[in-house]
């Protein structure tokens, strides 16, 4: 609801496991959503029977009815653009948002690859185009489920250029913590997306270098001293790429890592599993090319890279 108290319309683009929960907690607080997805049995299911969100530690979440289409099927105009796709489908929404997105909608992009609201600014001139990230364990687990695997659900968002913040990211941070999100605009959204790359990006690596889940990362031994080894260099990064990252991220980044379920893995883990495209590109492999760039040593990424398949 923006400061005249008007119902702002938020369009989710994705209803997986992160755009699923932000547009089910906010349709269940009465915001006005419309859920994209492609088309398949998750969209029919939505169509059909609803969204249920199985919520760790119980108070399930279900609505029997939540404005749910396909890309080609929406042709409104959003106030709110929420993006939460896999990075390799990125191209594949810019049109949507050519549609969807006027001179006063706000774009939020959240996906787990660093610097991908600079990226469609460039593709999409003119537009209100932020950055953002988001802390949550959940995925599909059936069509039209949605499993959340702990109990952390942060949003946080904000331009990249502090002139850049609209009053409306305060109308919007309202929406999300009155739909029980924890949900913050940054002042520096570059910083607060690094952390959170640090986290998805070193996870990834390591549980896929290993081959397991999250439960392995919460004991001493060598997939944690790796997951720690591999975020230092994420930090050594930051320094080279002029981004500021907080002293105690390594602490912070293990206590969320603790709080997760034991069996929980990253999207990108279960992609390479299911043998498809998957978000190895910018999550593993980025780190080795942005060493090169700025001139910082990653030699755990880079062993971690050409296990998983990294040819120069």
């Amino acid at each position: 609801m923006d400061v005249e108290g008007n119902i702002m319309e938020y369009l989710i683009i994705g209803a997986g496991g992160t755009g699923g929960s932000i547009g089910g907690y906010l349709a269940q607080s009465g915001r006005a959503v419309t859920l994209v997805e492609q088309p398949g049995e998750h969209l029919w299911a939505l169509q059909q029977k609803g969204l249920t969100i199985r919520r760790f530690g119980g108070g399930d979440y279900v609505l029997p009815h939540i404005r749910a289409l396909s890309a080609e099927e929406y042709s409104g105009r959003a106030d709110v653009i929420i993006v939460c796709v896999k990075g390799y489908s990125l191209p594949a929404v810019v049109p949507l948002l050519q549609r969807a997105a006027g001179p006063d909608t706000v774009v939020i992009p959240i996906l787990n690859i660093y610097g991908t609201g600079a990226k469609l600014a460039a593709q999409l001139p003119g537009l209100n185009i932020t950055d953002g990230c988001m802390y949550i364990a959940a995925e599909i687990s059936a069509p039209g489920e949605i499993l959340h695997r702990g109990d952390i659900f942060r949003v946080i968002f904000g331009s990249r250029e502090p002139a850049g913040r609209l009053p409306v990211f305060d109308d919007i941070v309202s929406d999300l913590r009155a739909a029980g999100i924890d949900a913050a605009a940054a002042a520096d959204i570059r910083s607060a997306a690094l952390h959170k790359y640090a986290l998805v990006s070193a996870m990834a690596a390591a549980g896929a270098f290993f081959d397991v889940a999250a439960g392995a990362f919460q004991r001493p031994g060598e997939v944690r001293e790796l997951y720690v080894a591999l975020i230092r260099e994420i930090m050594a990064l930051a320094v080279a790429m002029e981004v500021w990252l907080r002293e105690d991220l390594i602490e912070d980044i293990l206590a969320i890592t603790d709080a997760l379920a034991p069996e929980m893995t990253t999207s990108m883990q279960k992609d390479i599993k299911k043998g498809g495209e998957s978000e190895i590109d910018g999550l593993v492999f980025e780190p080795v090319l942005l060493g090169r760039r700025f001139g910082v040593a990653t030699p755990q990424y880079e062993r971690v890279a050409r296990a998983l398949g990294y040819k120069d």
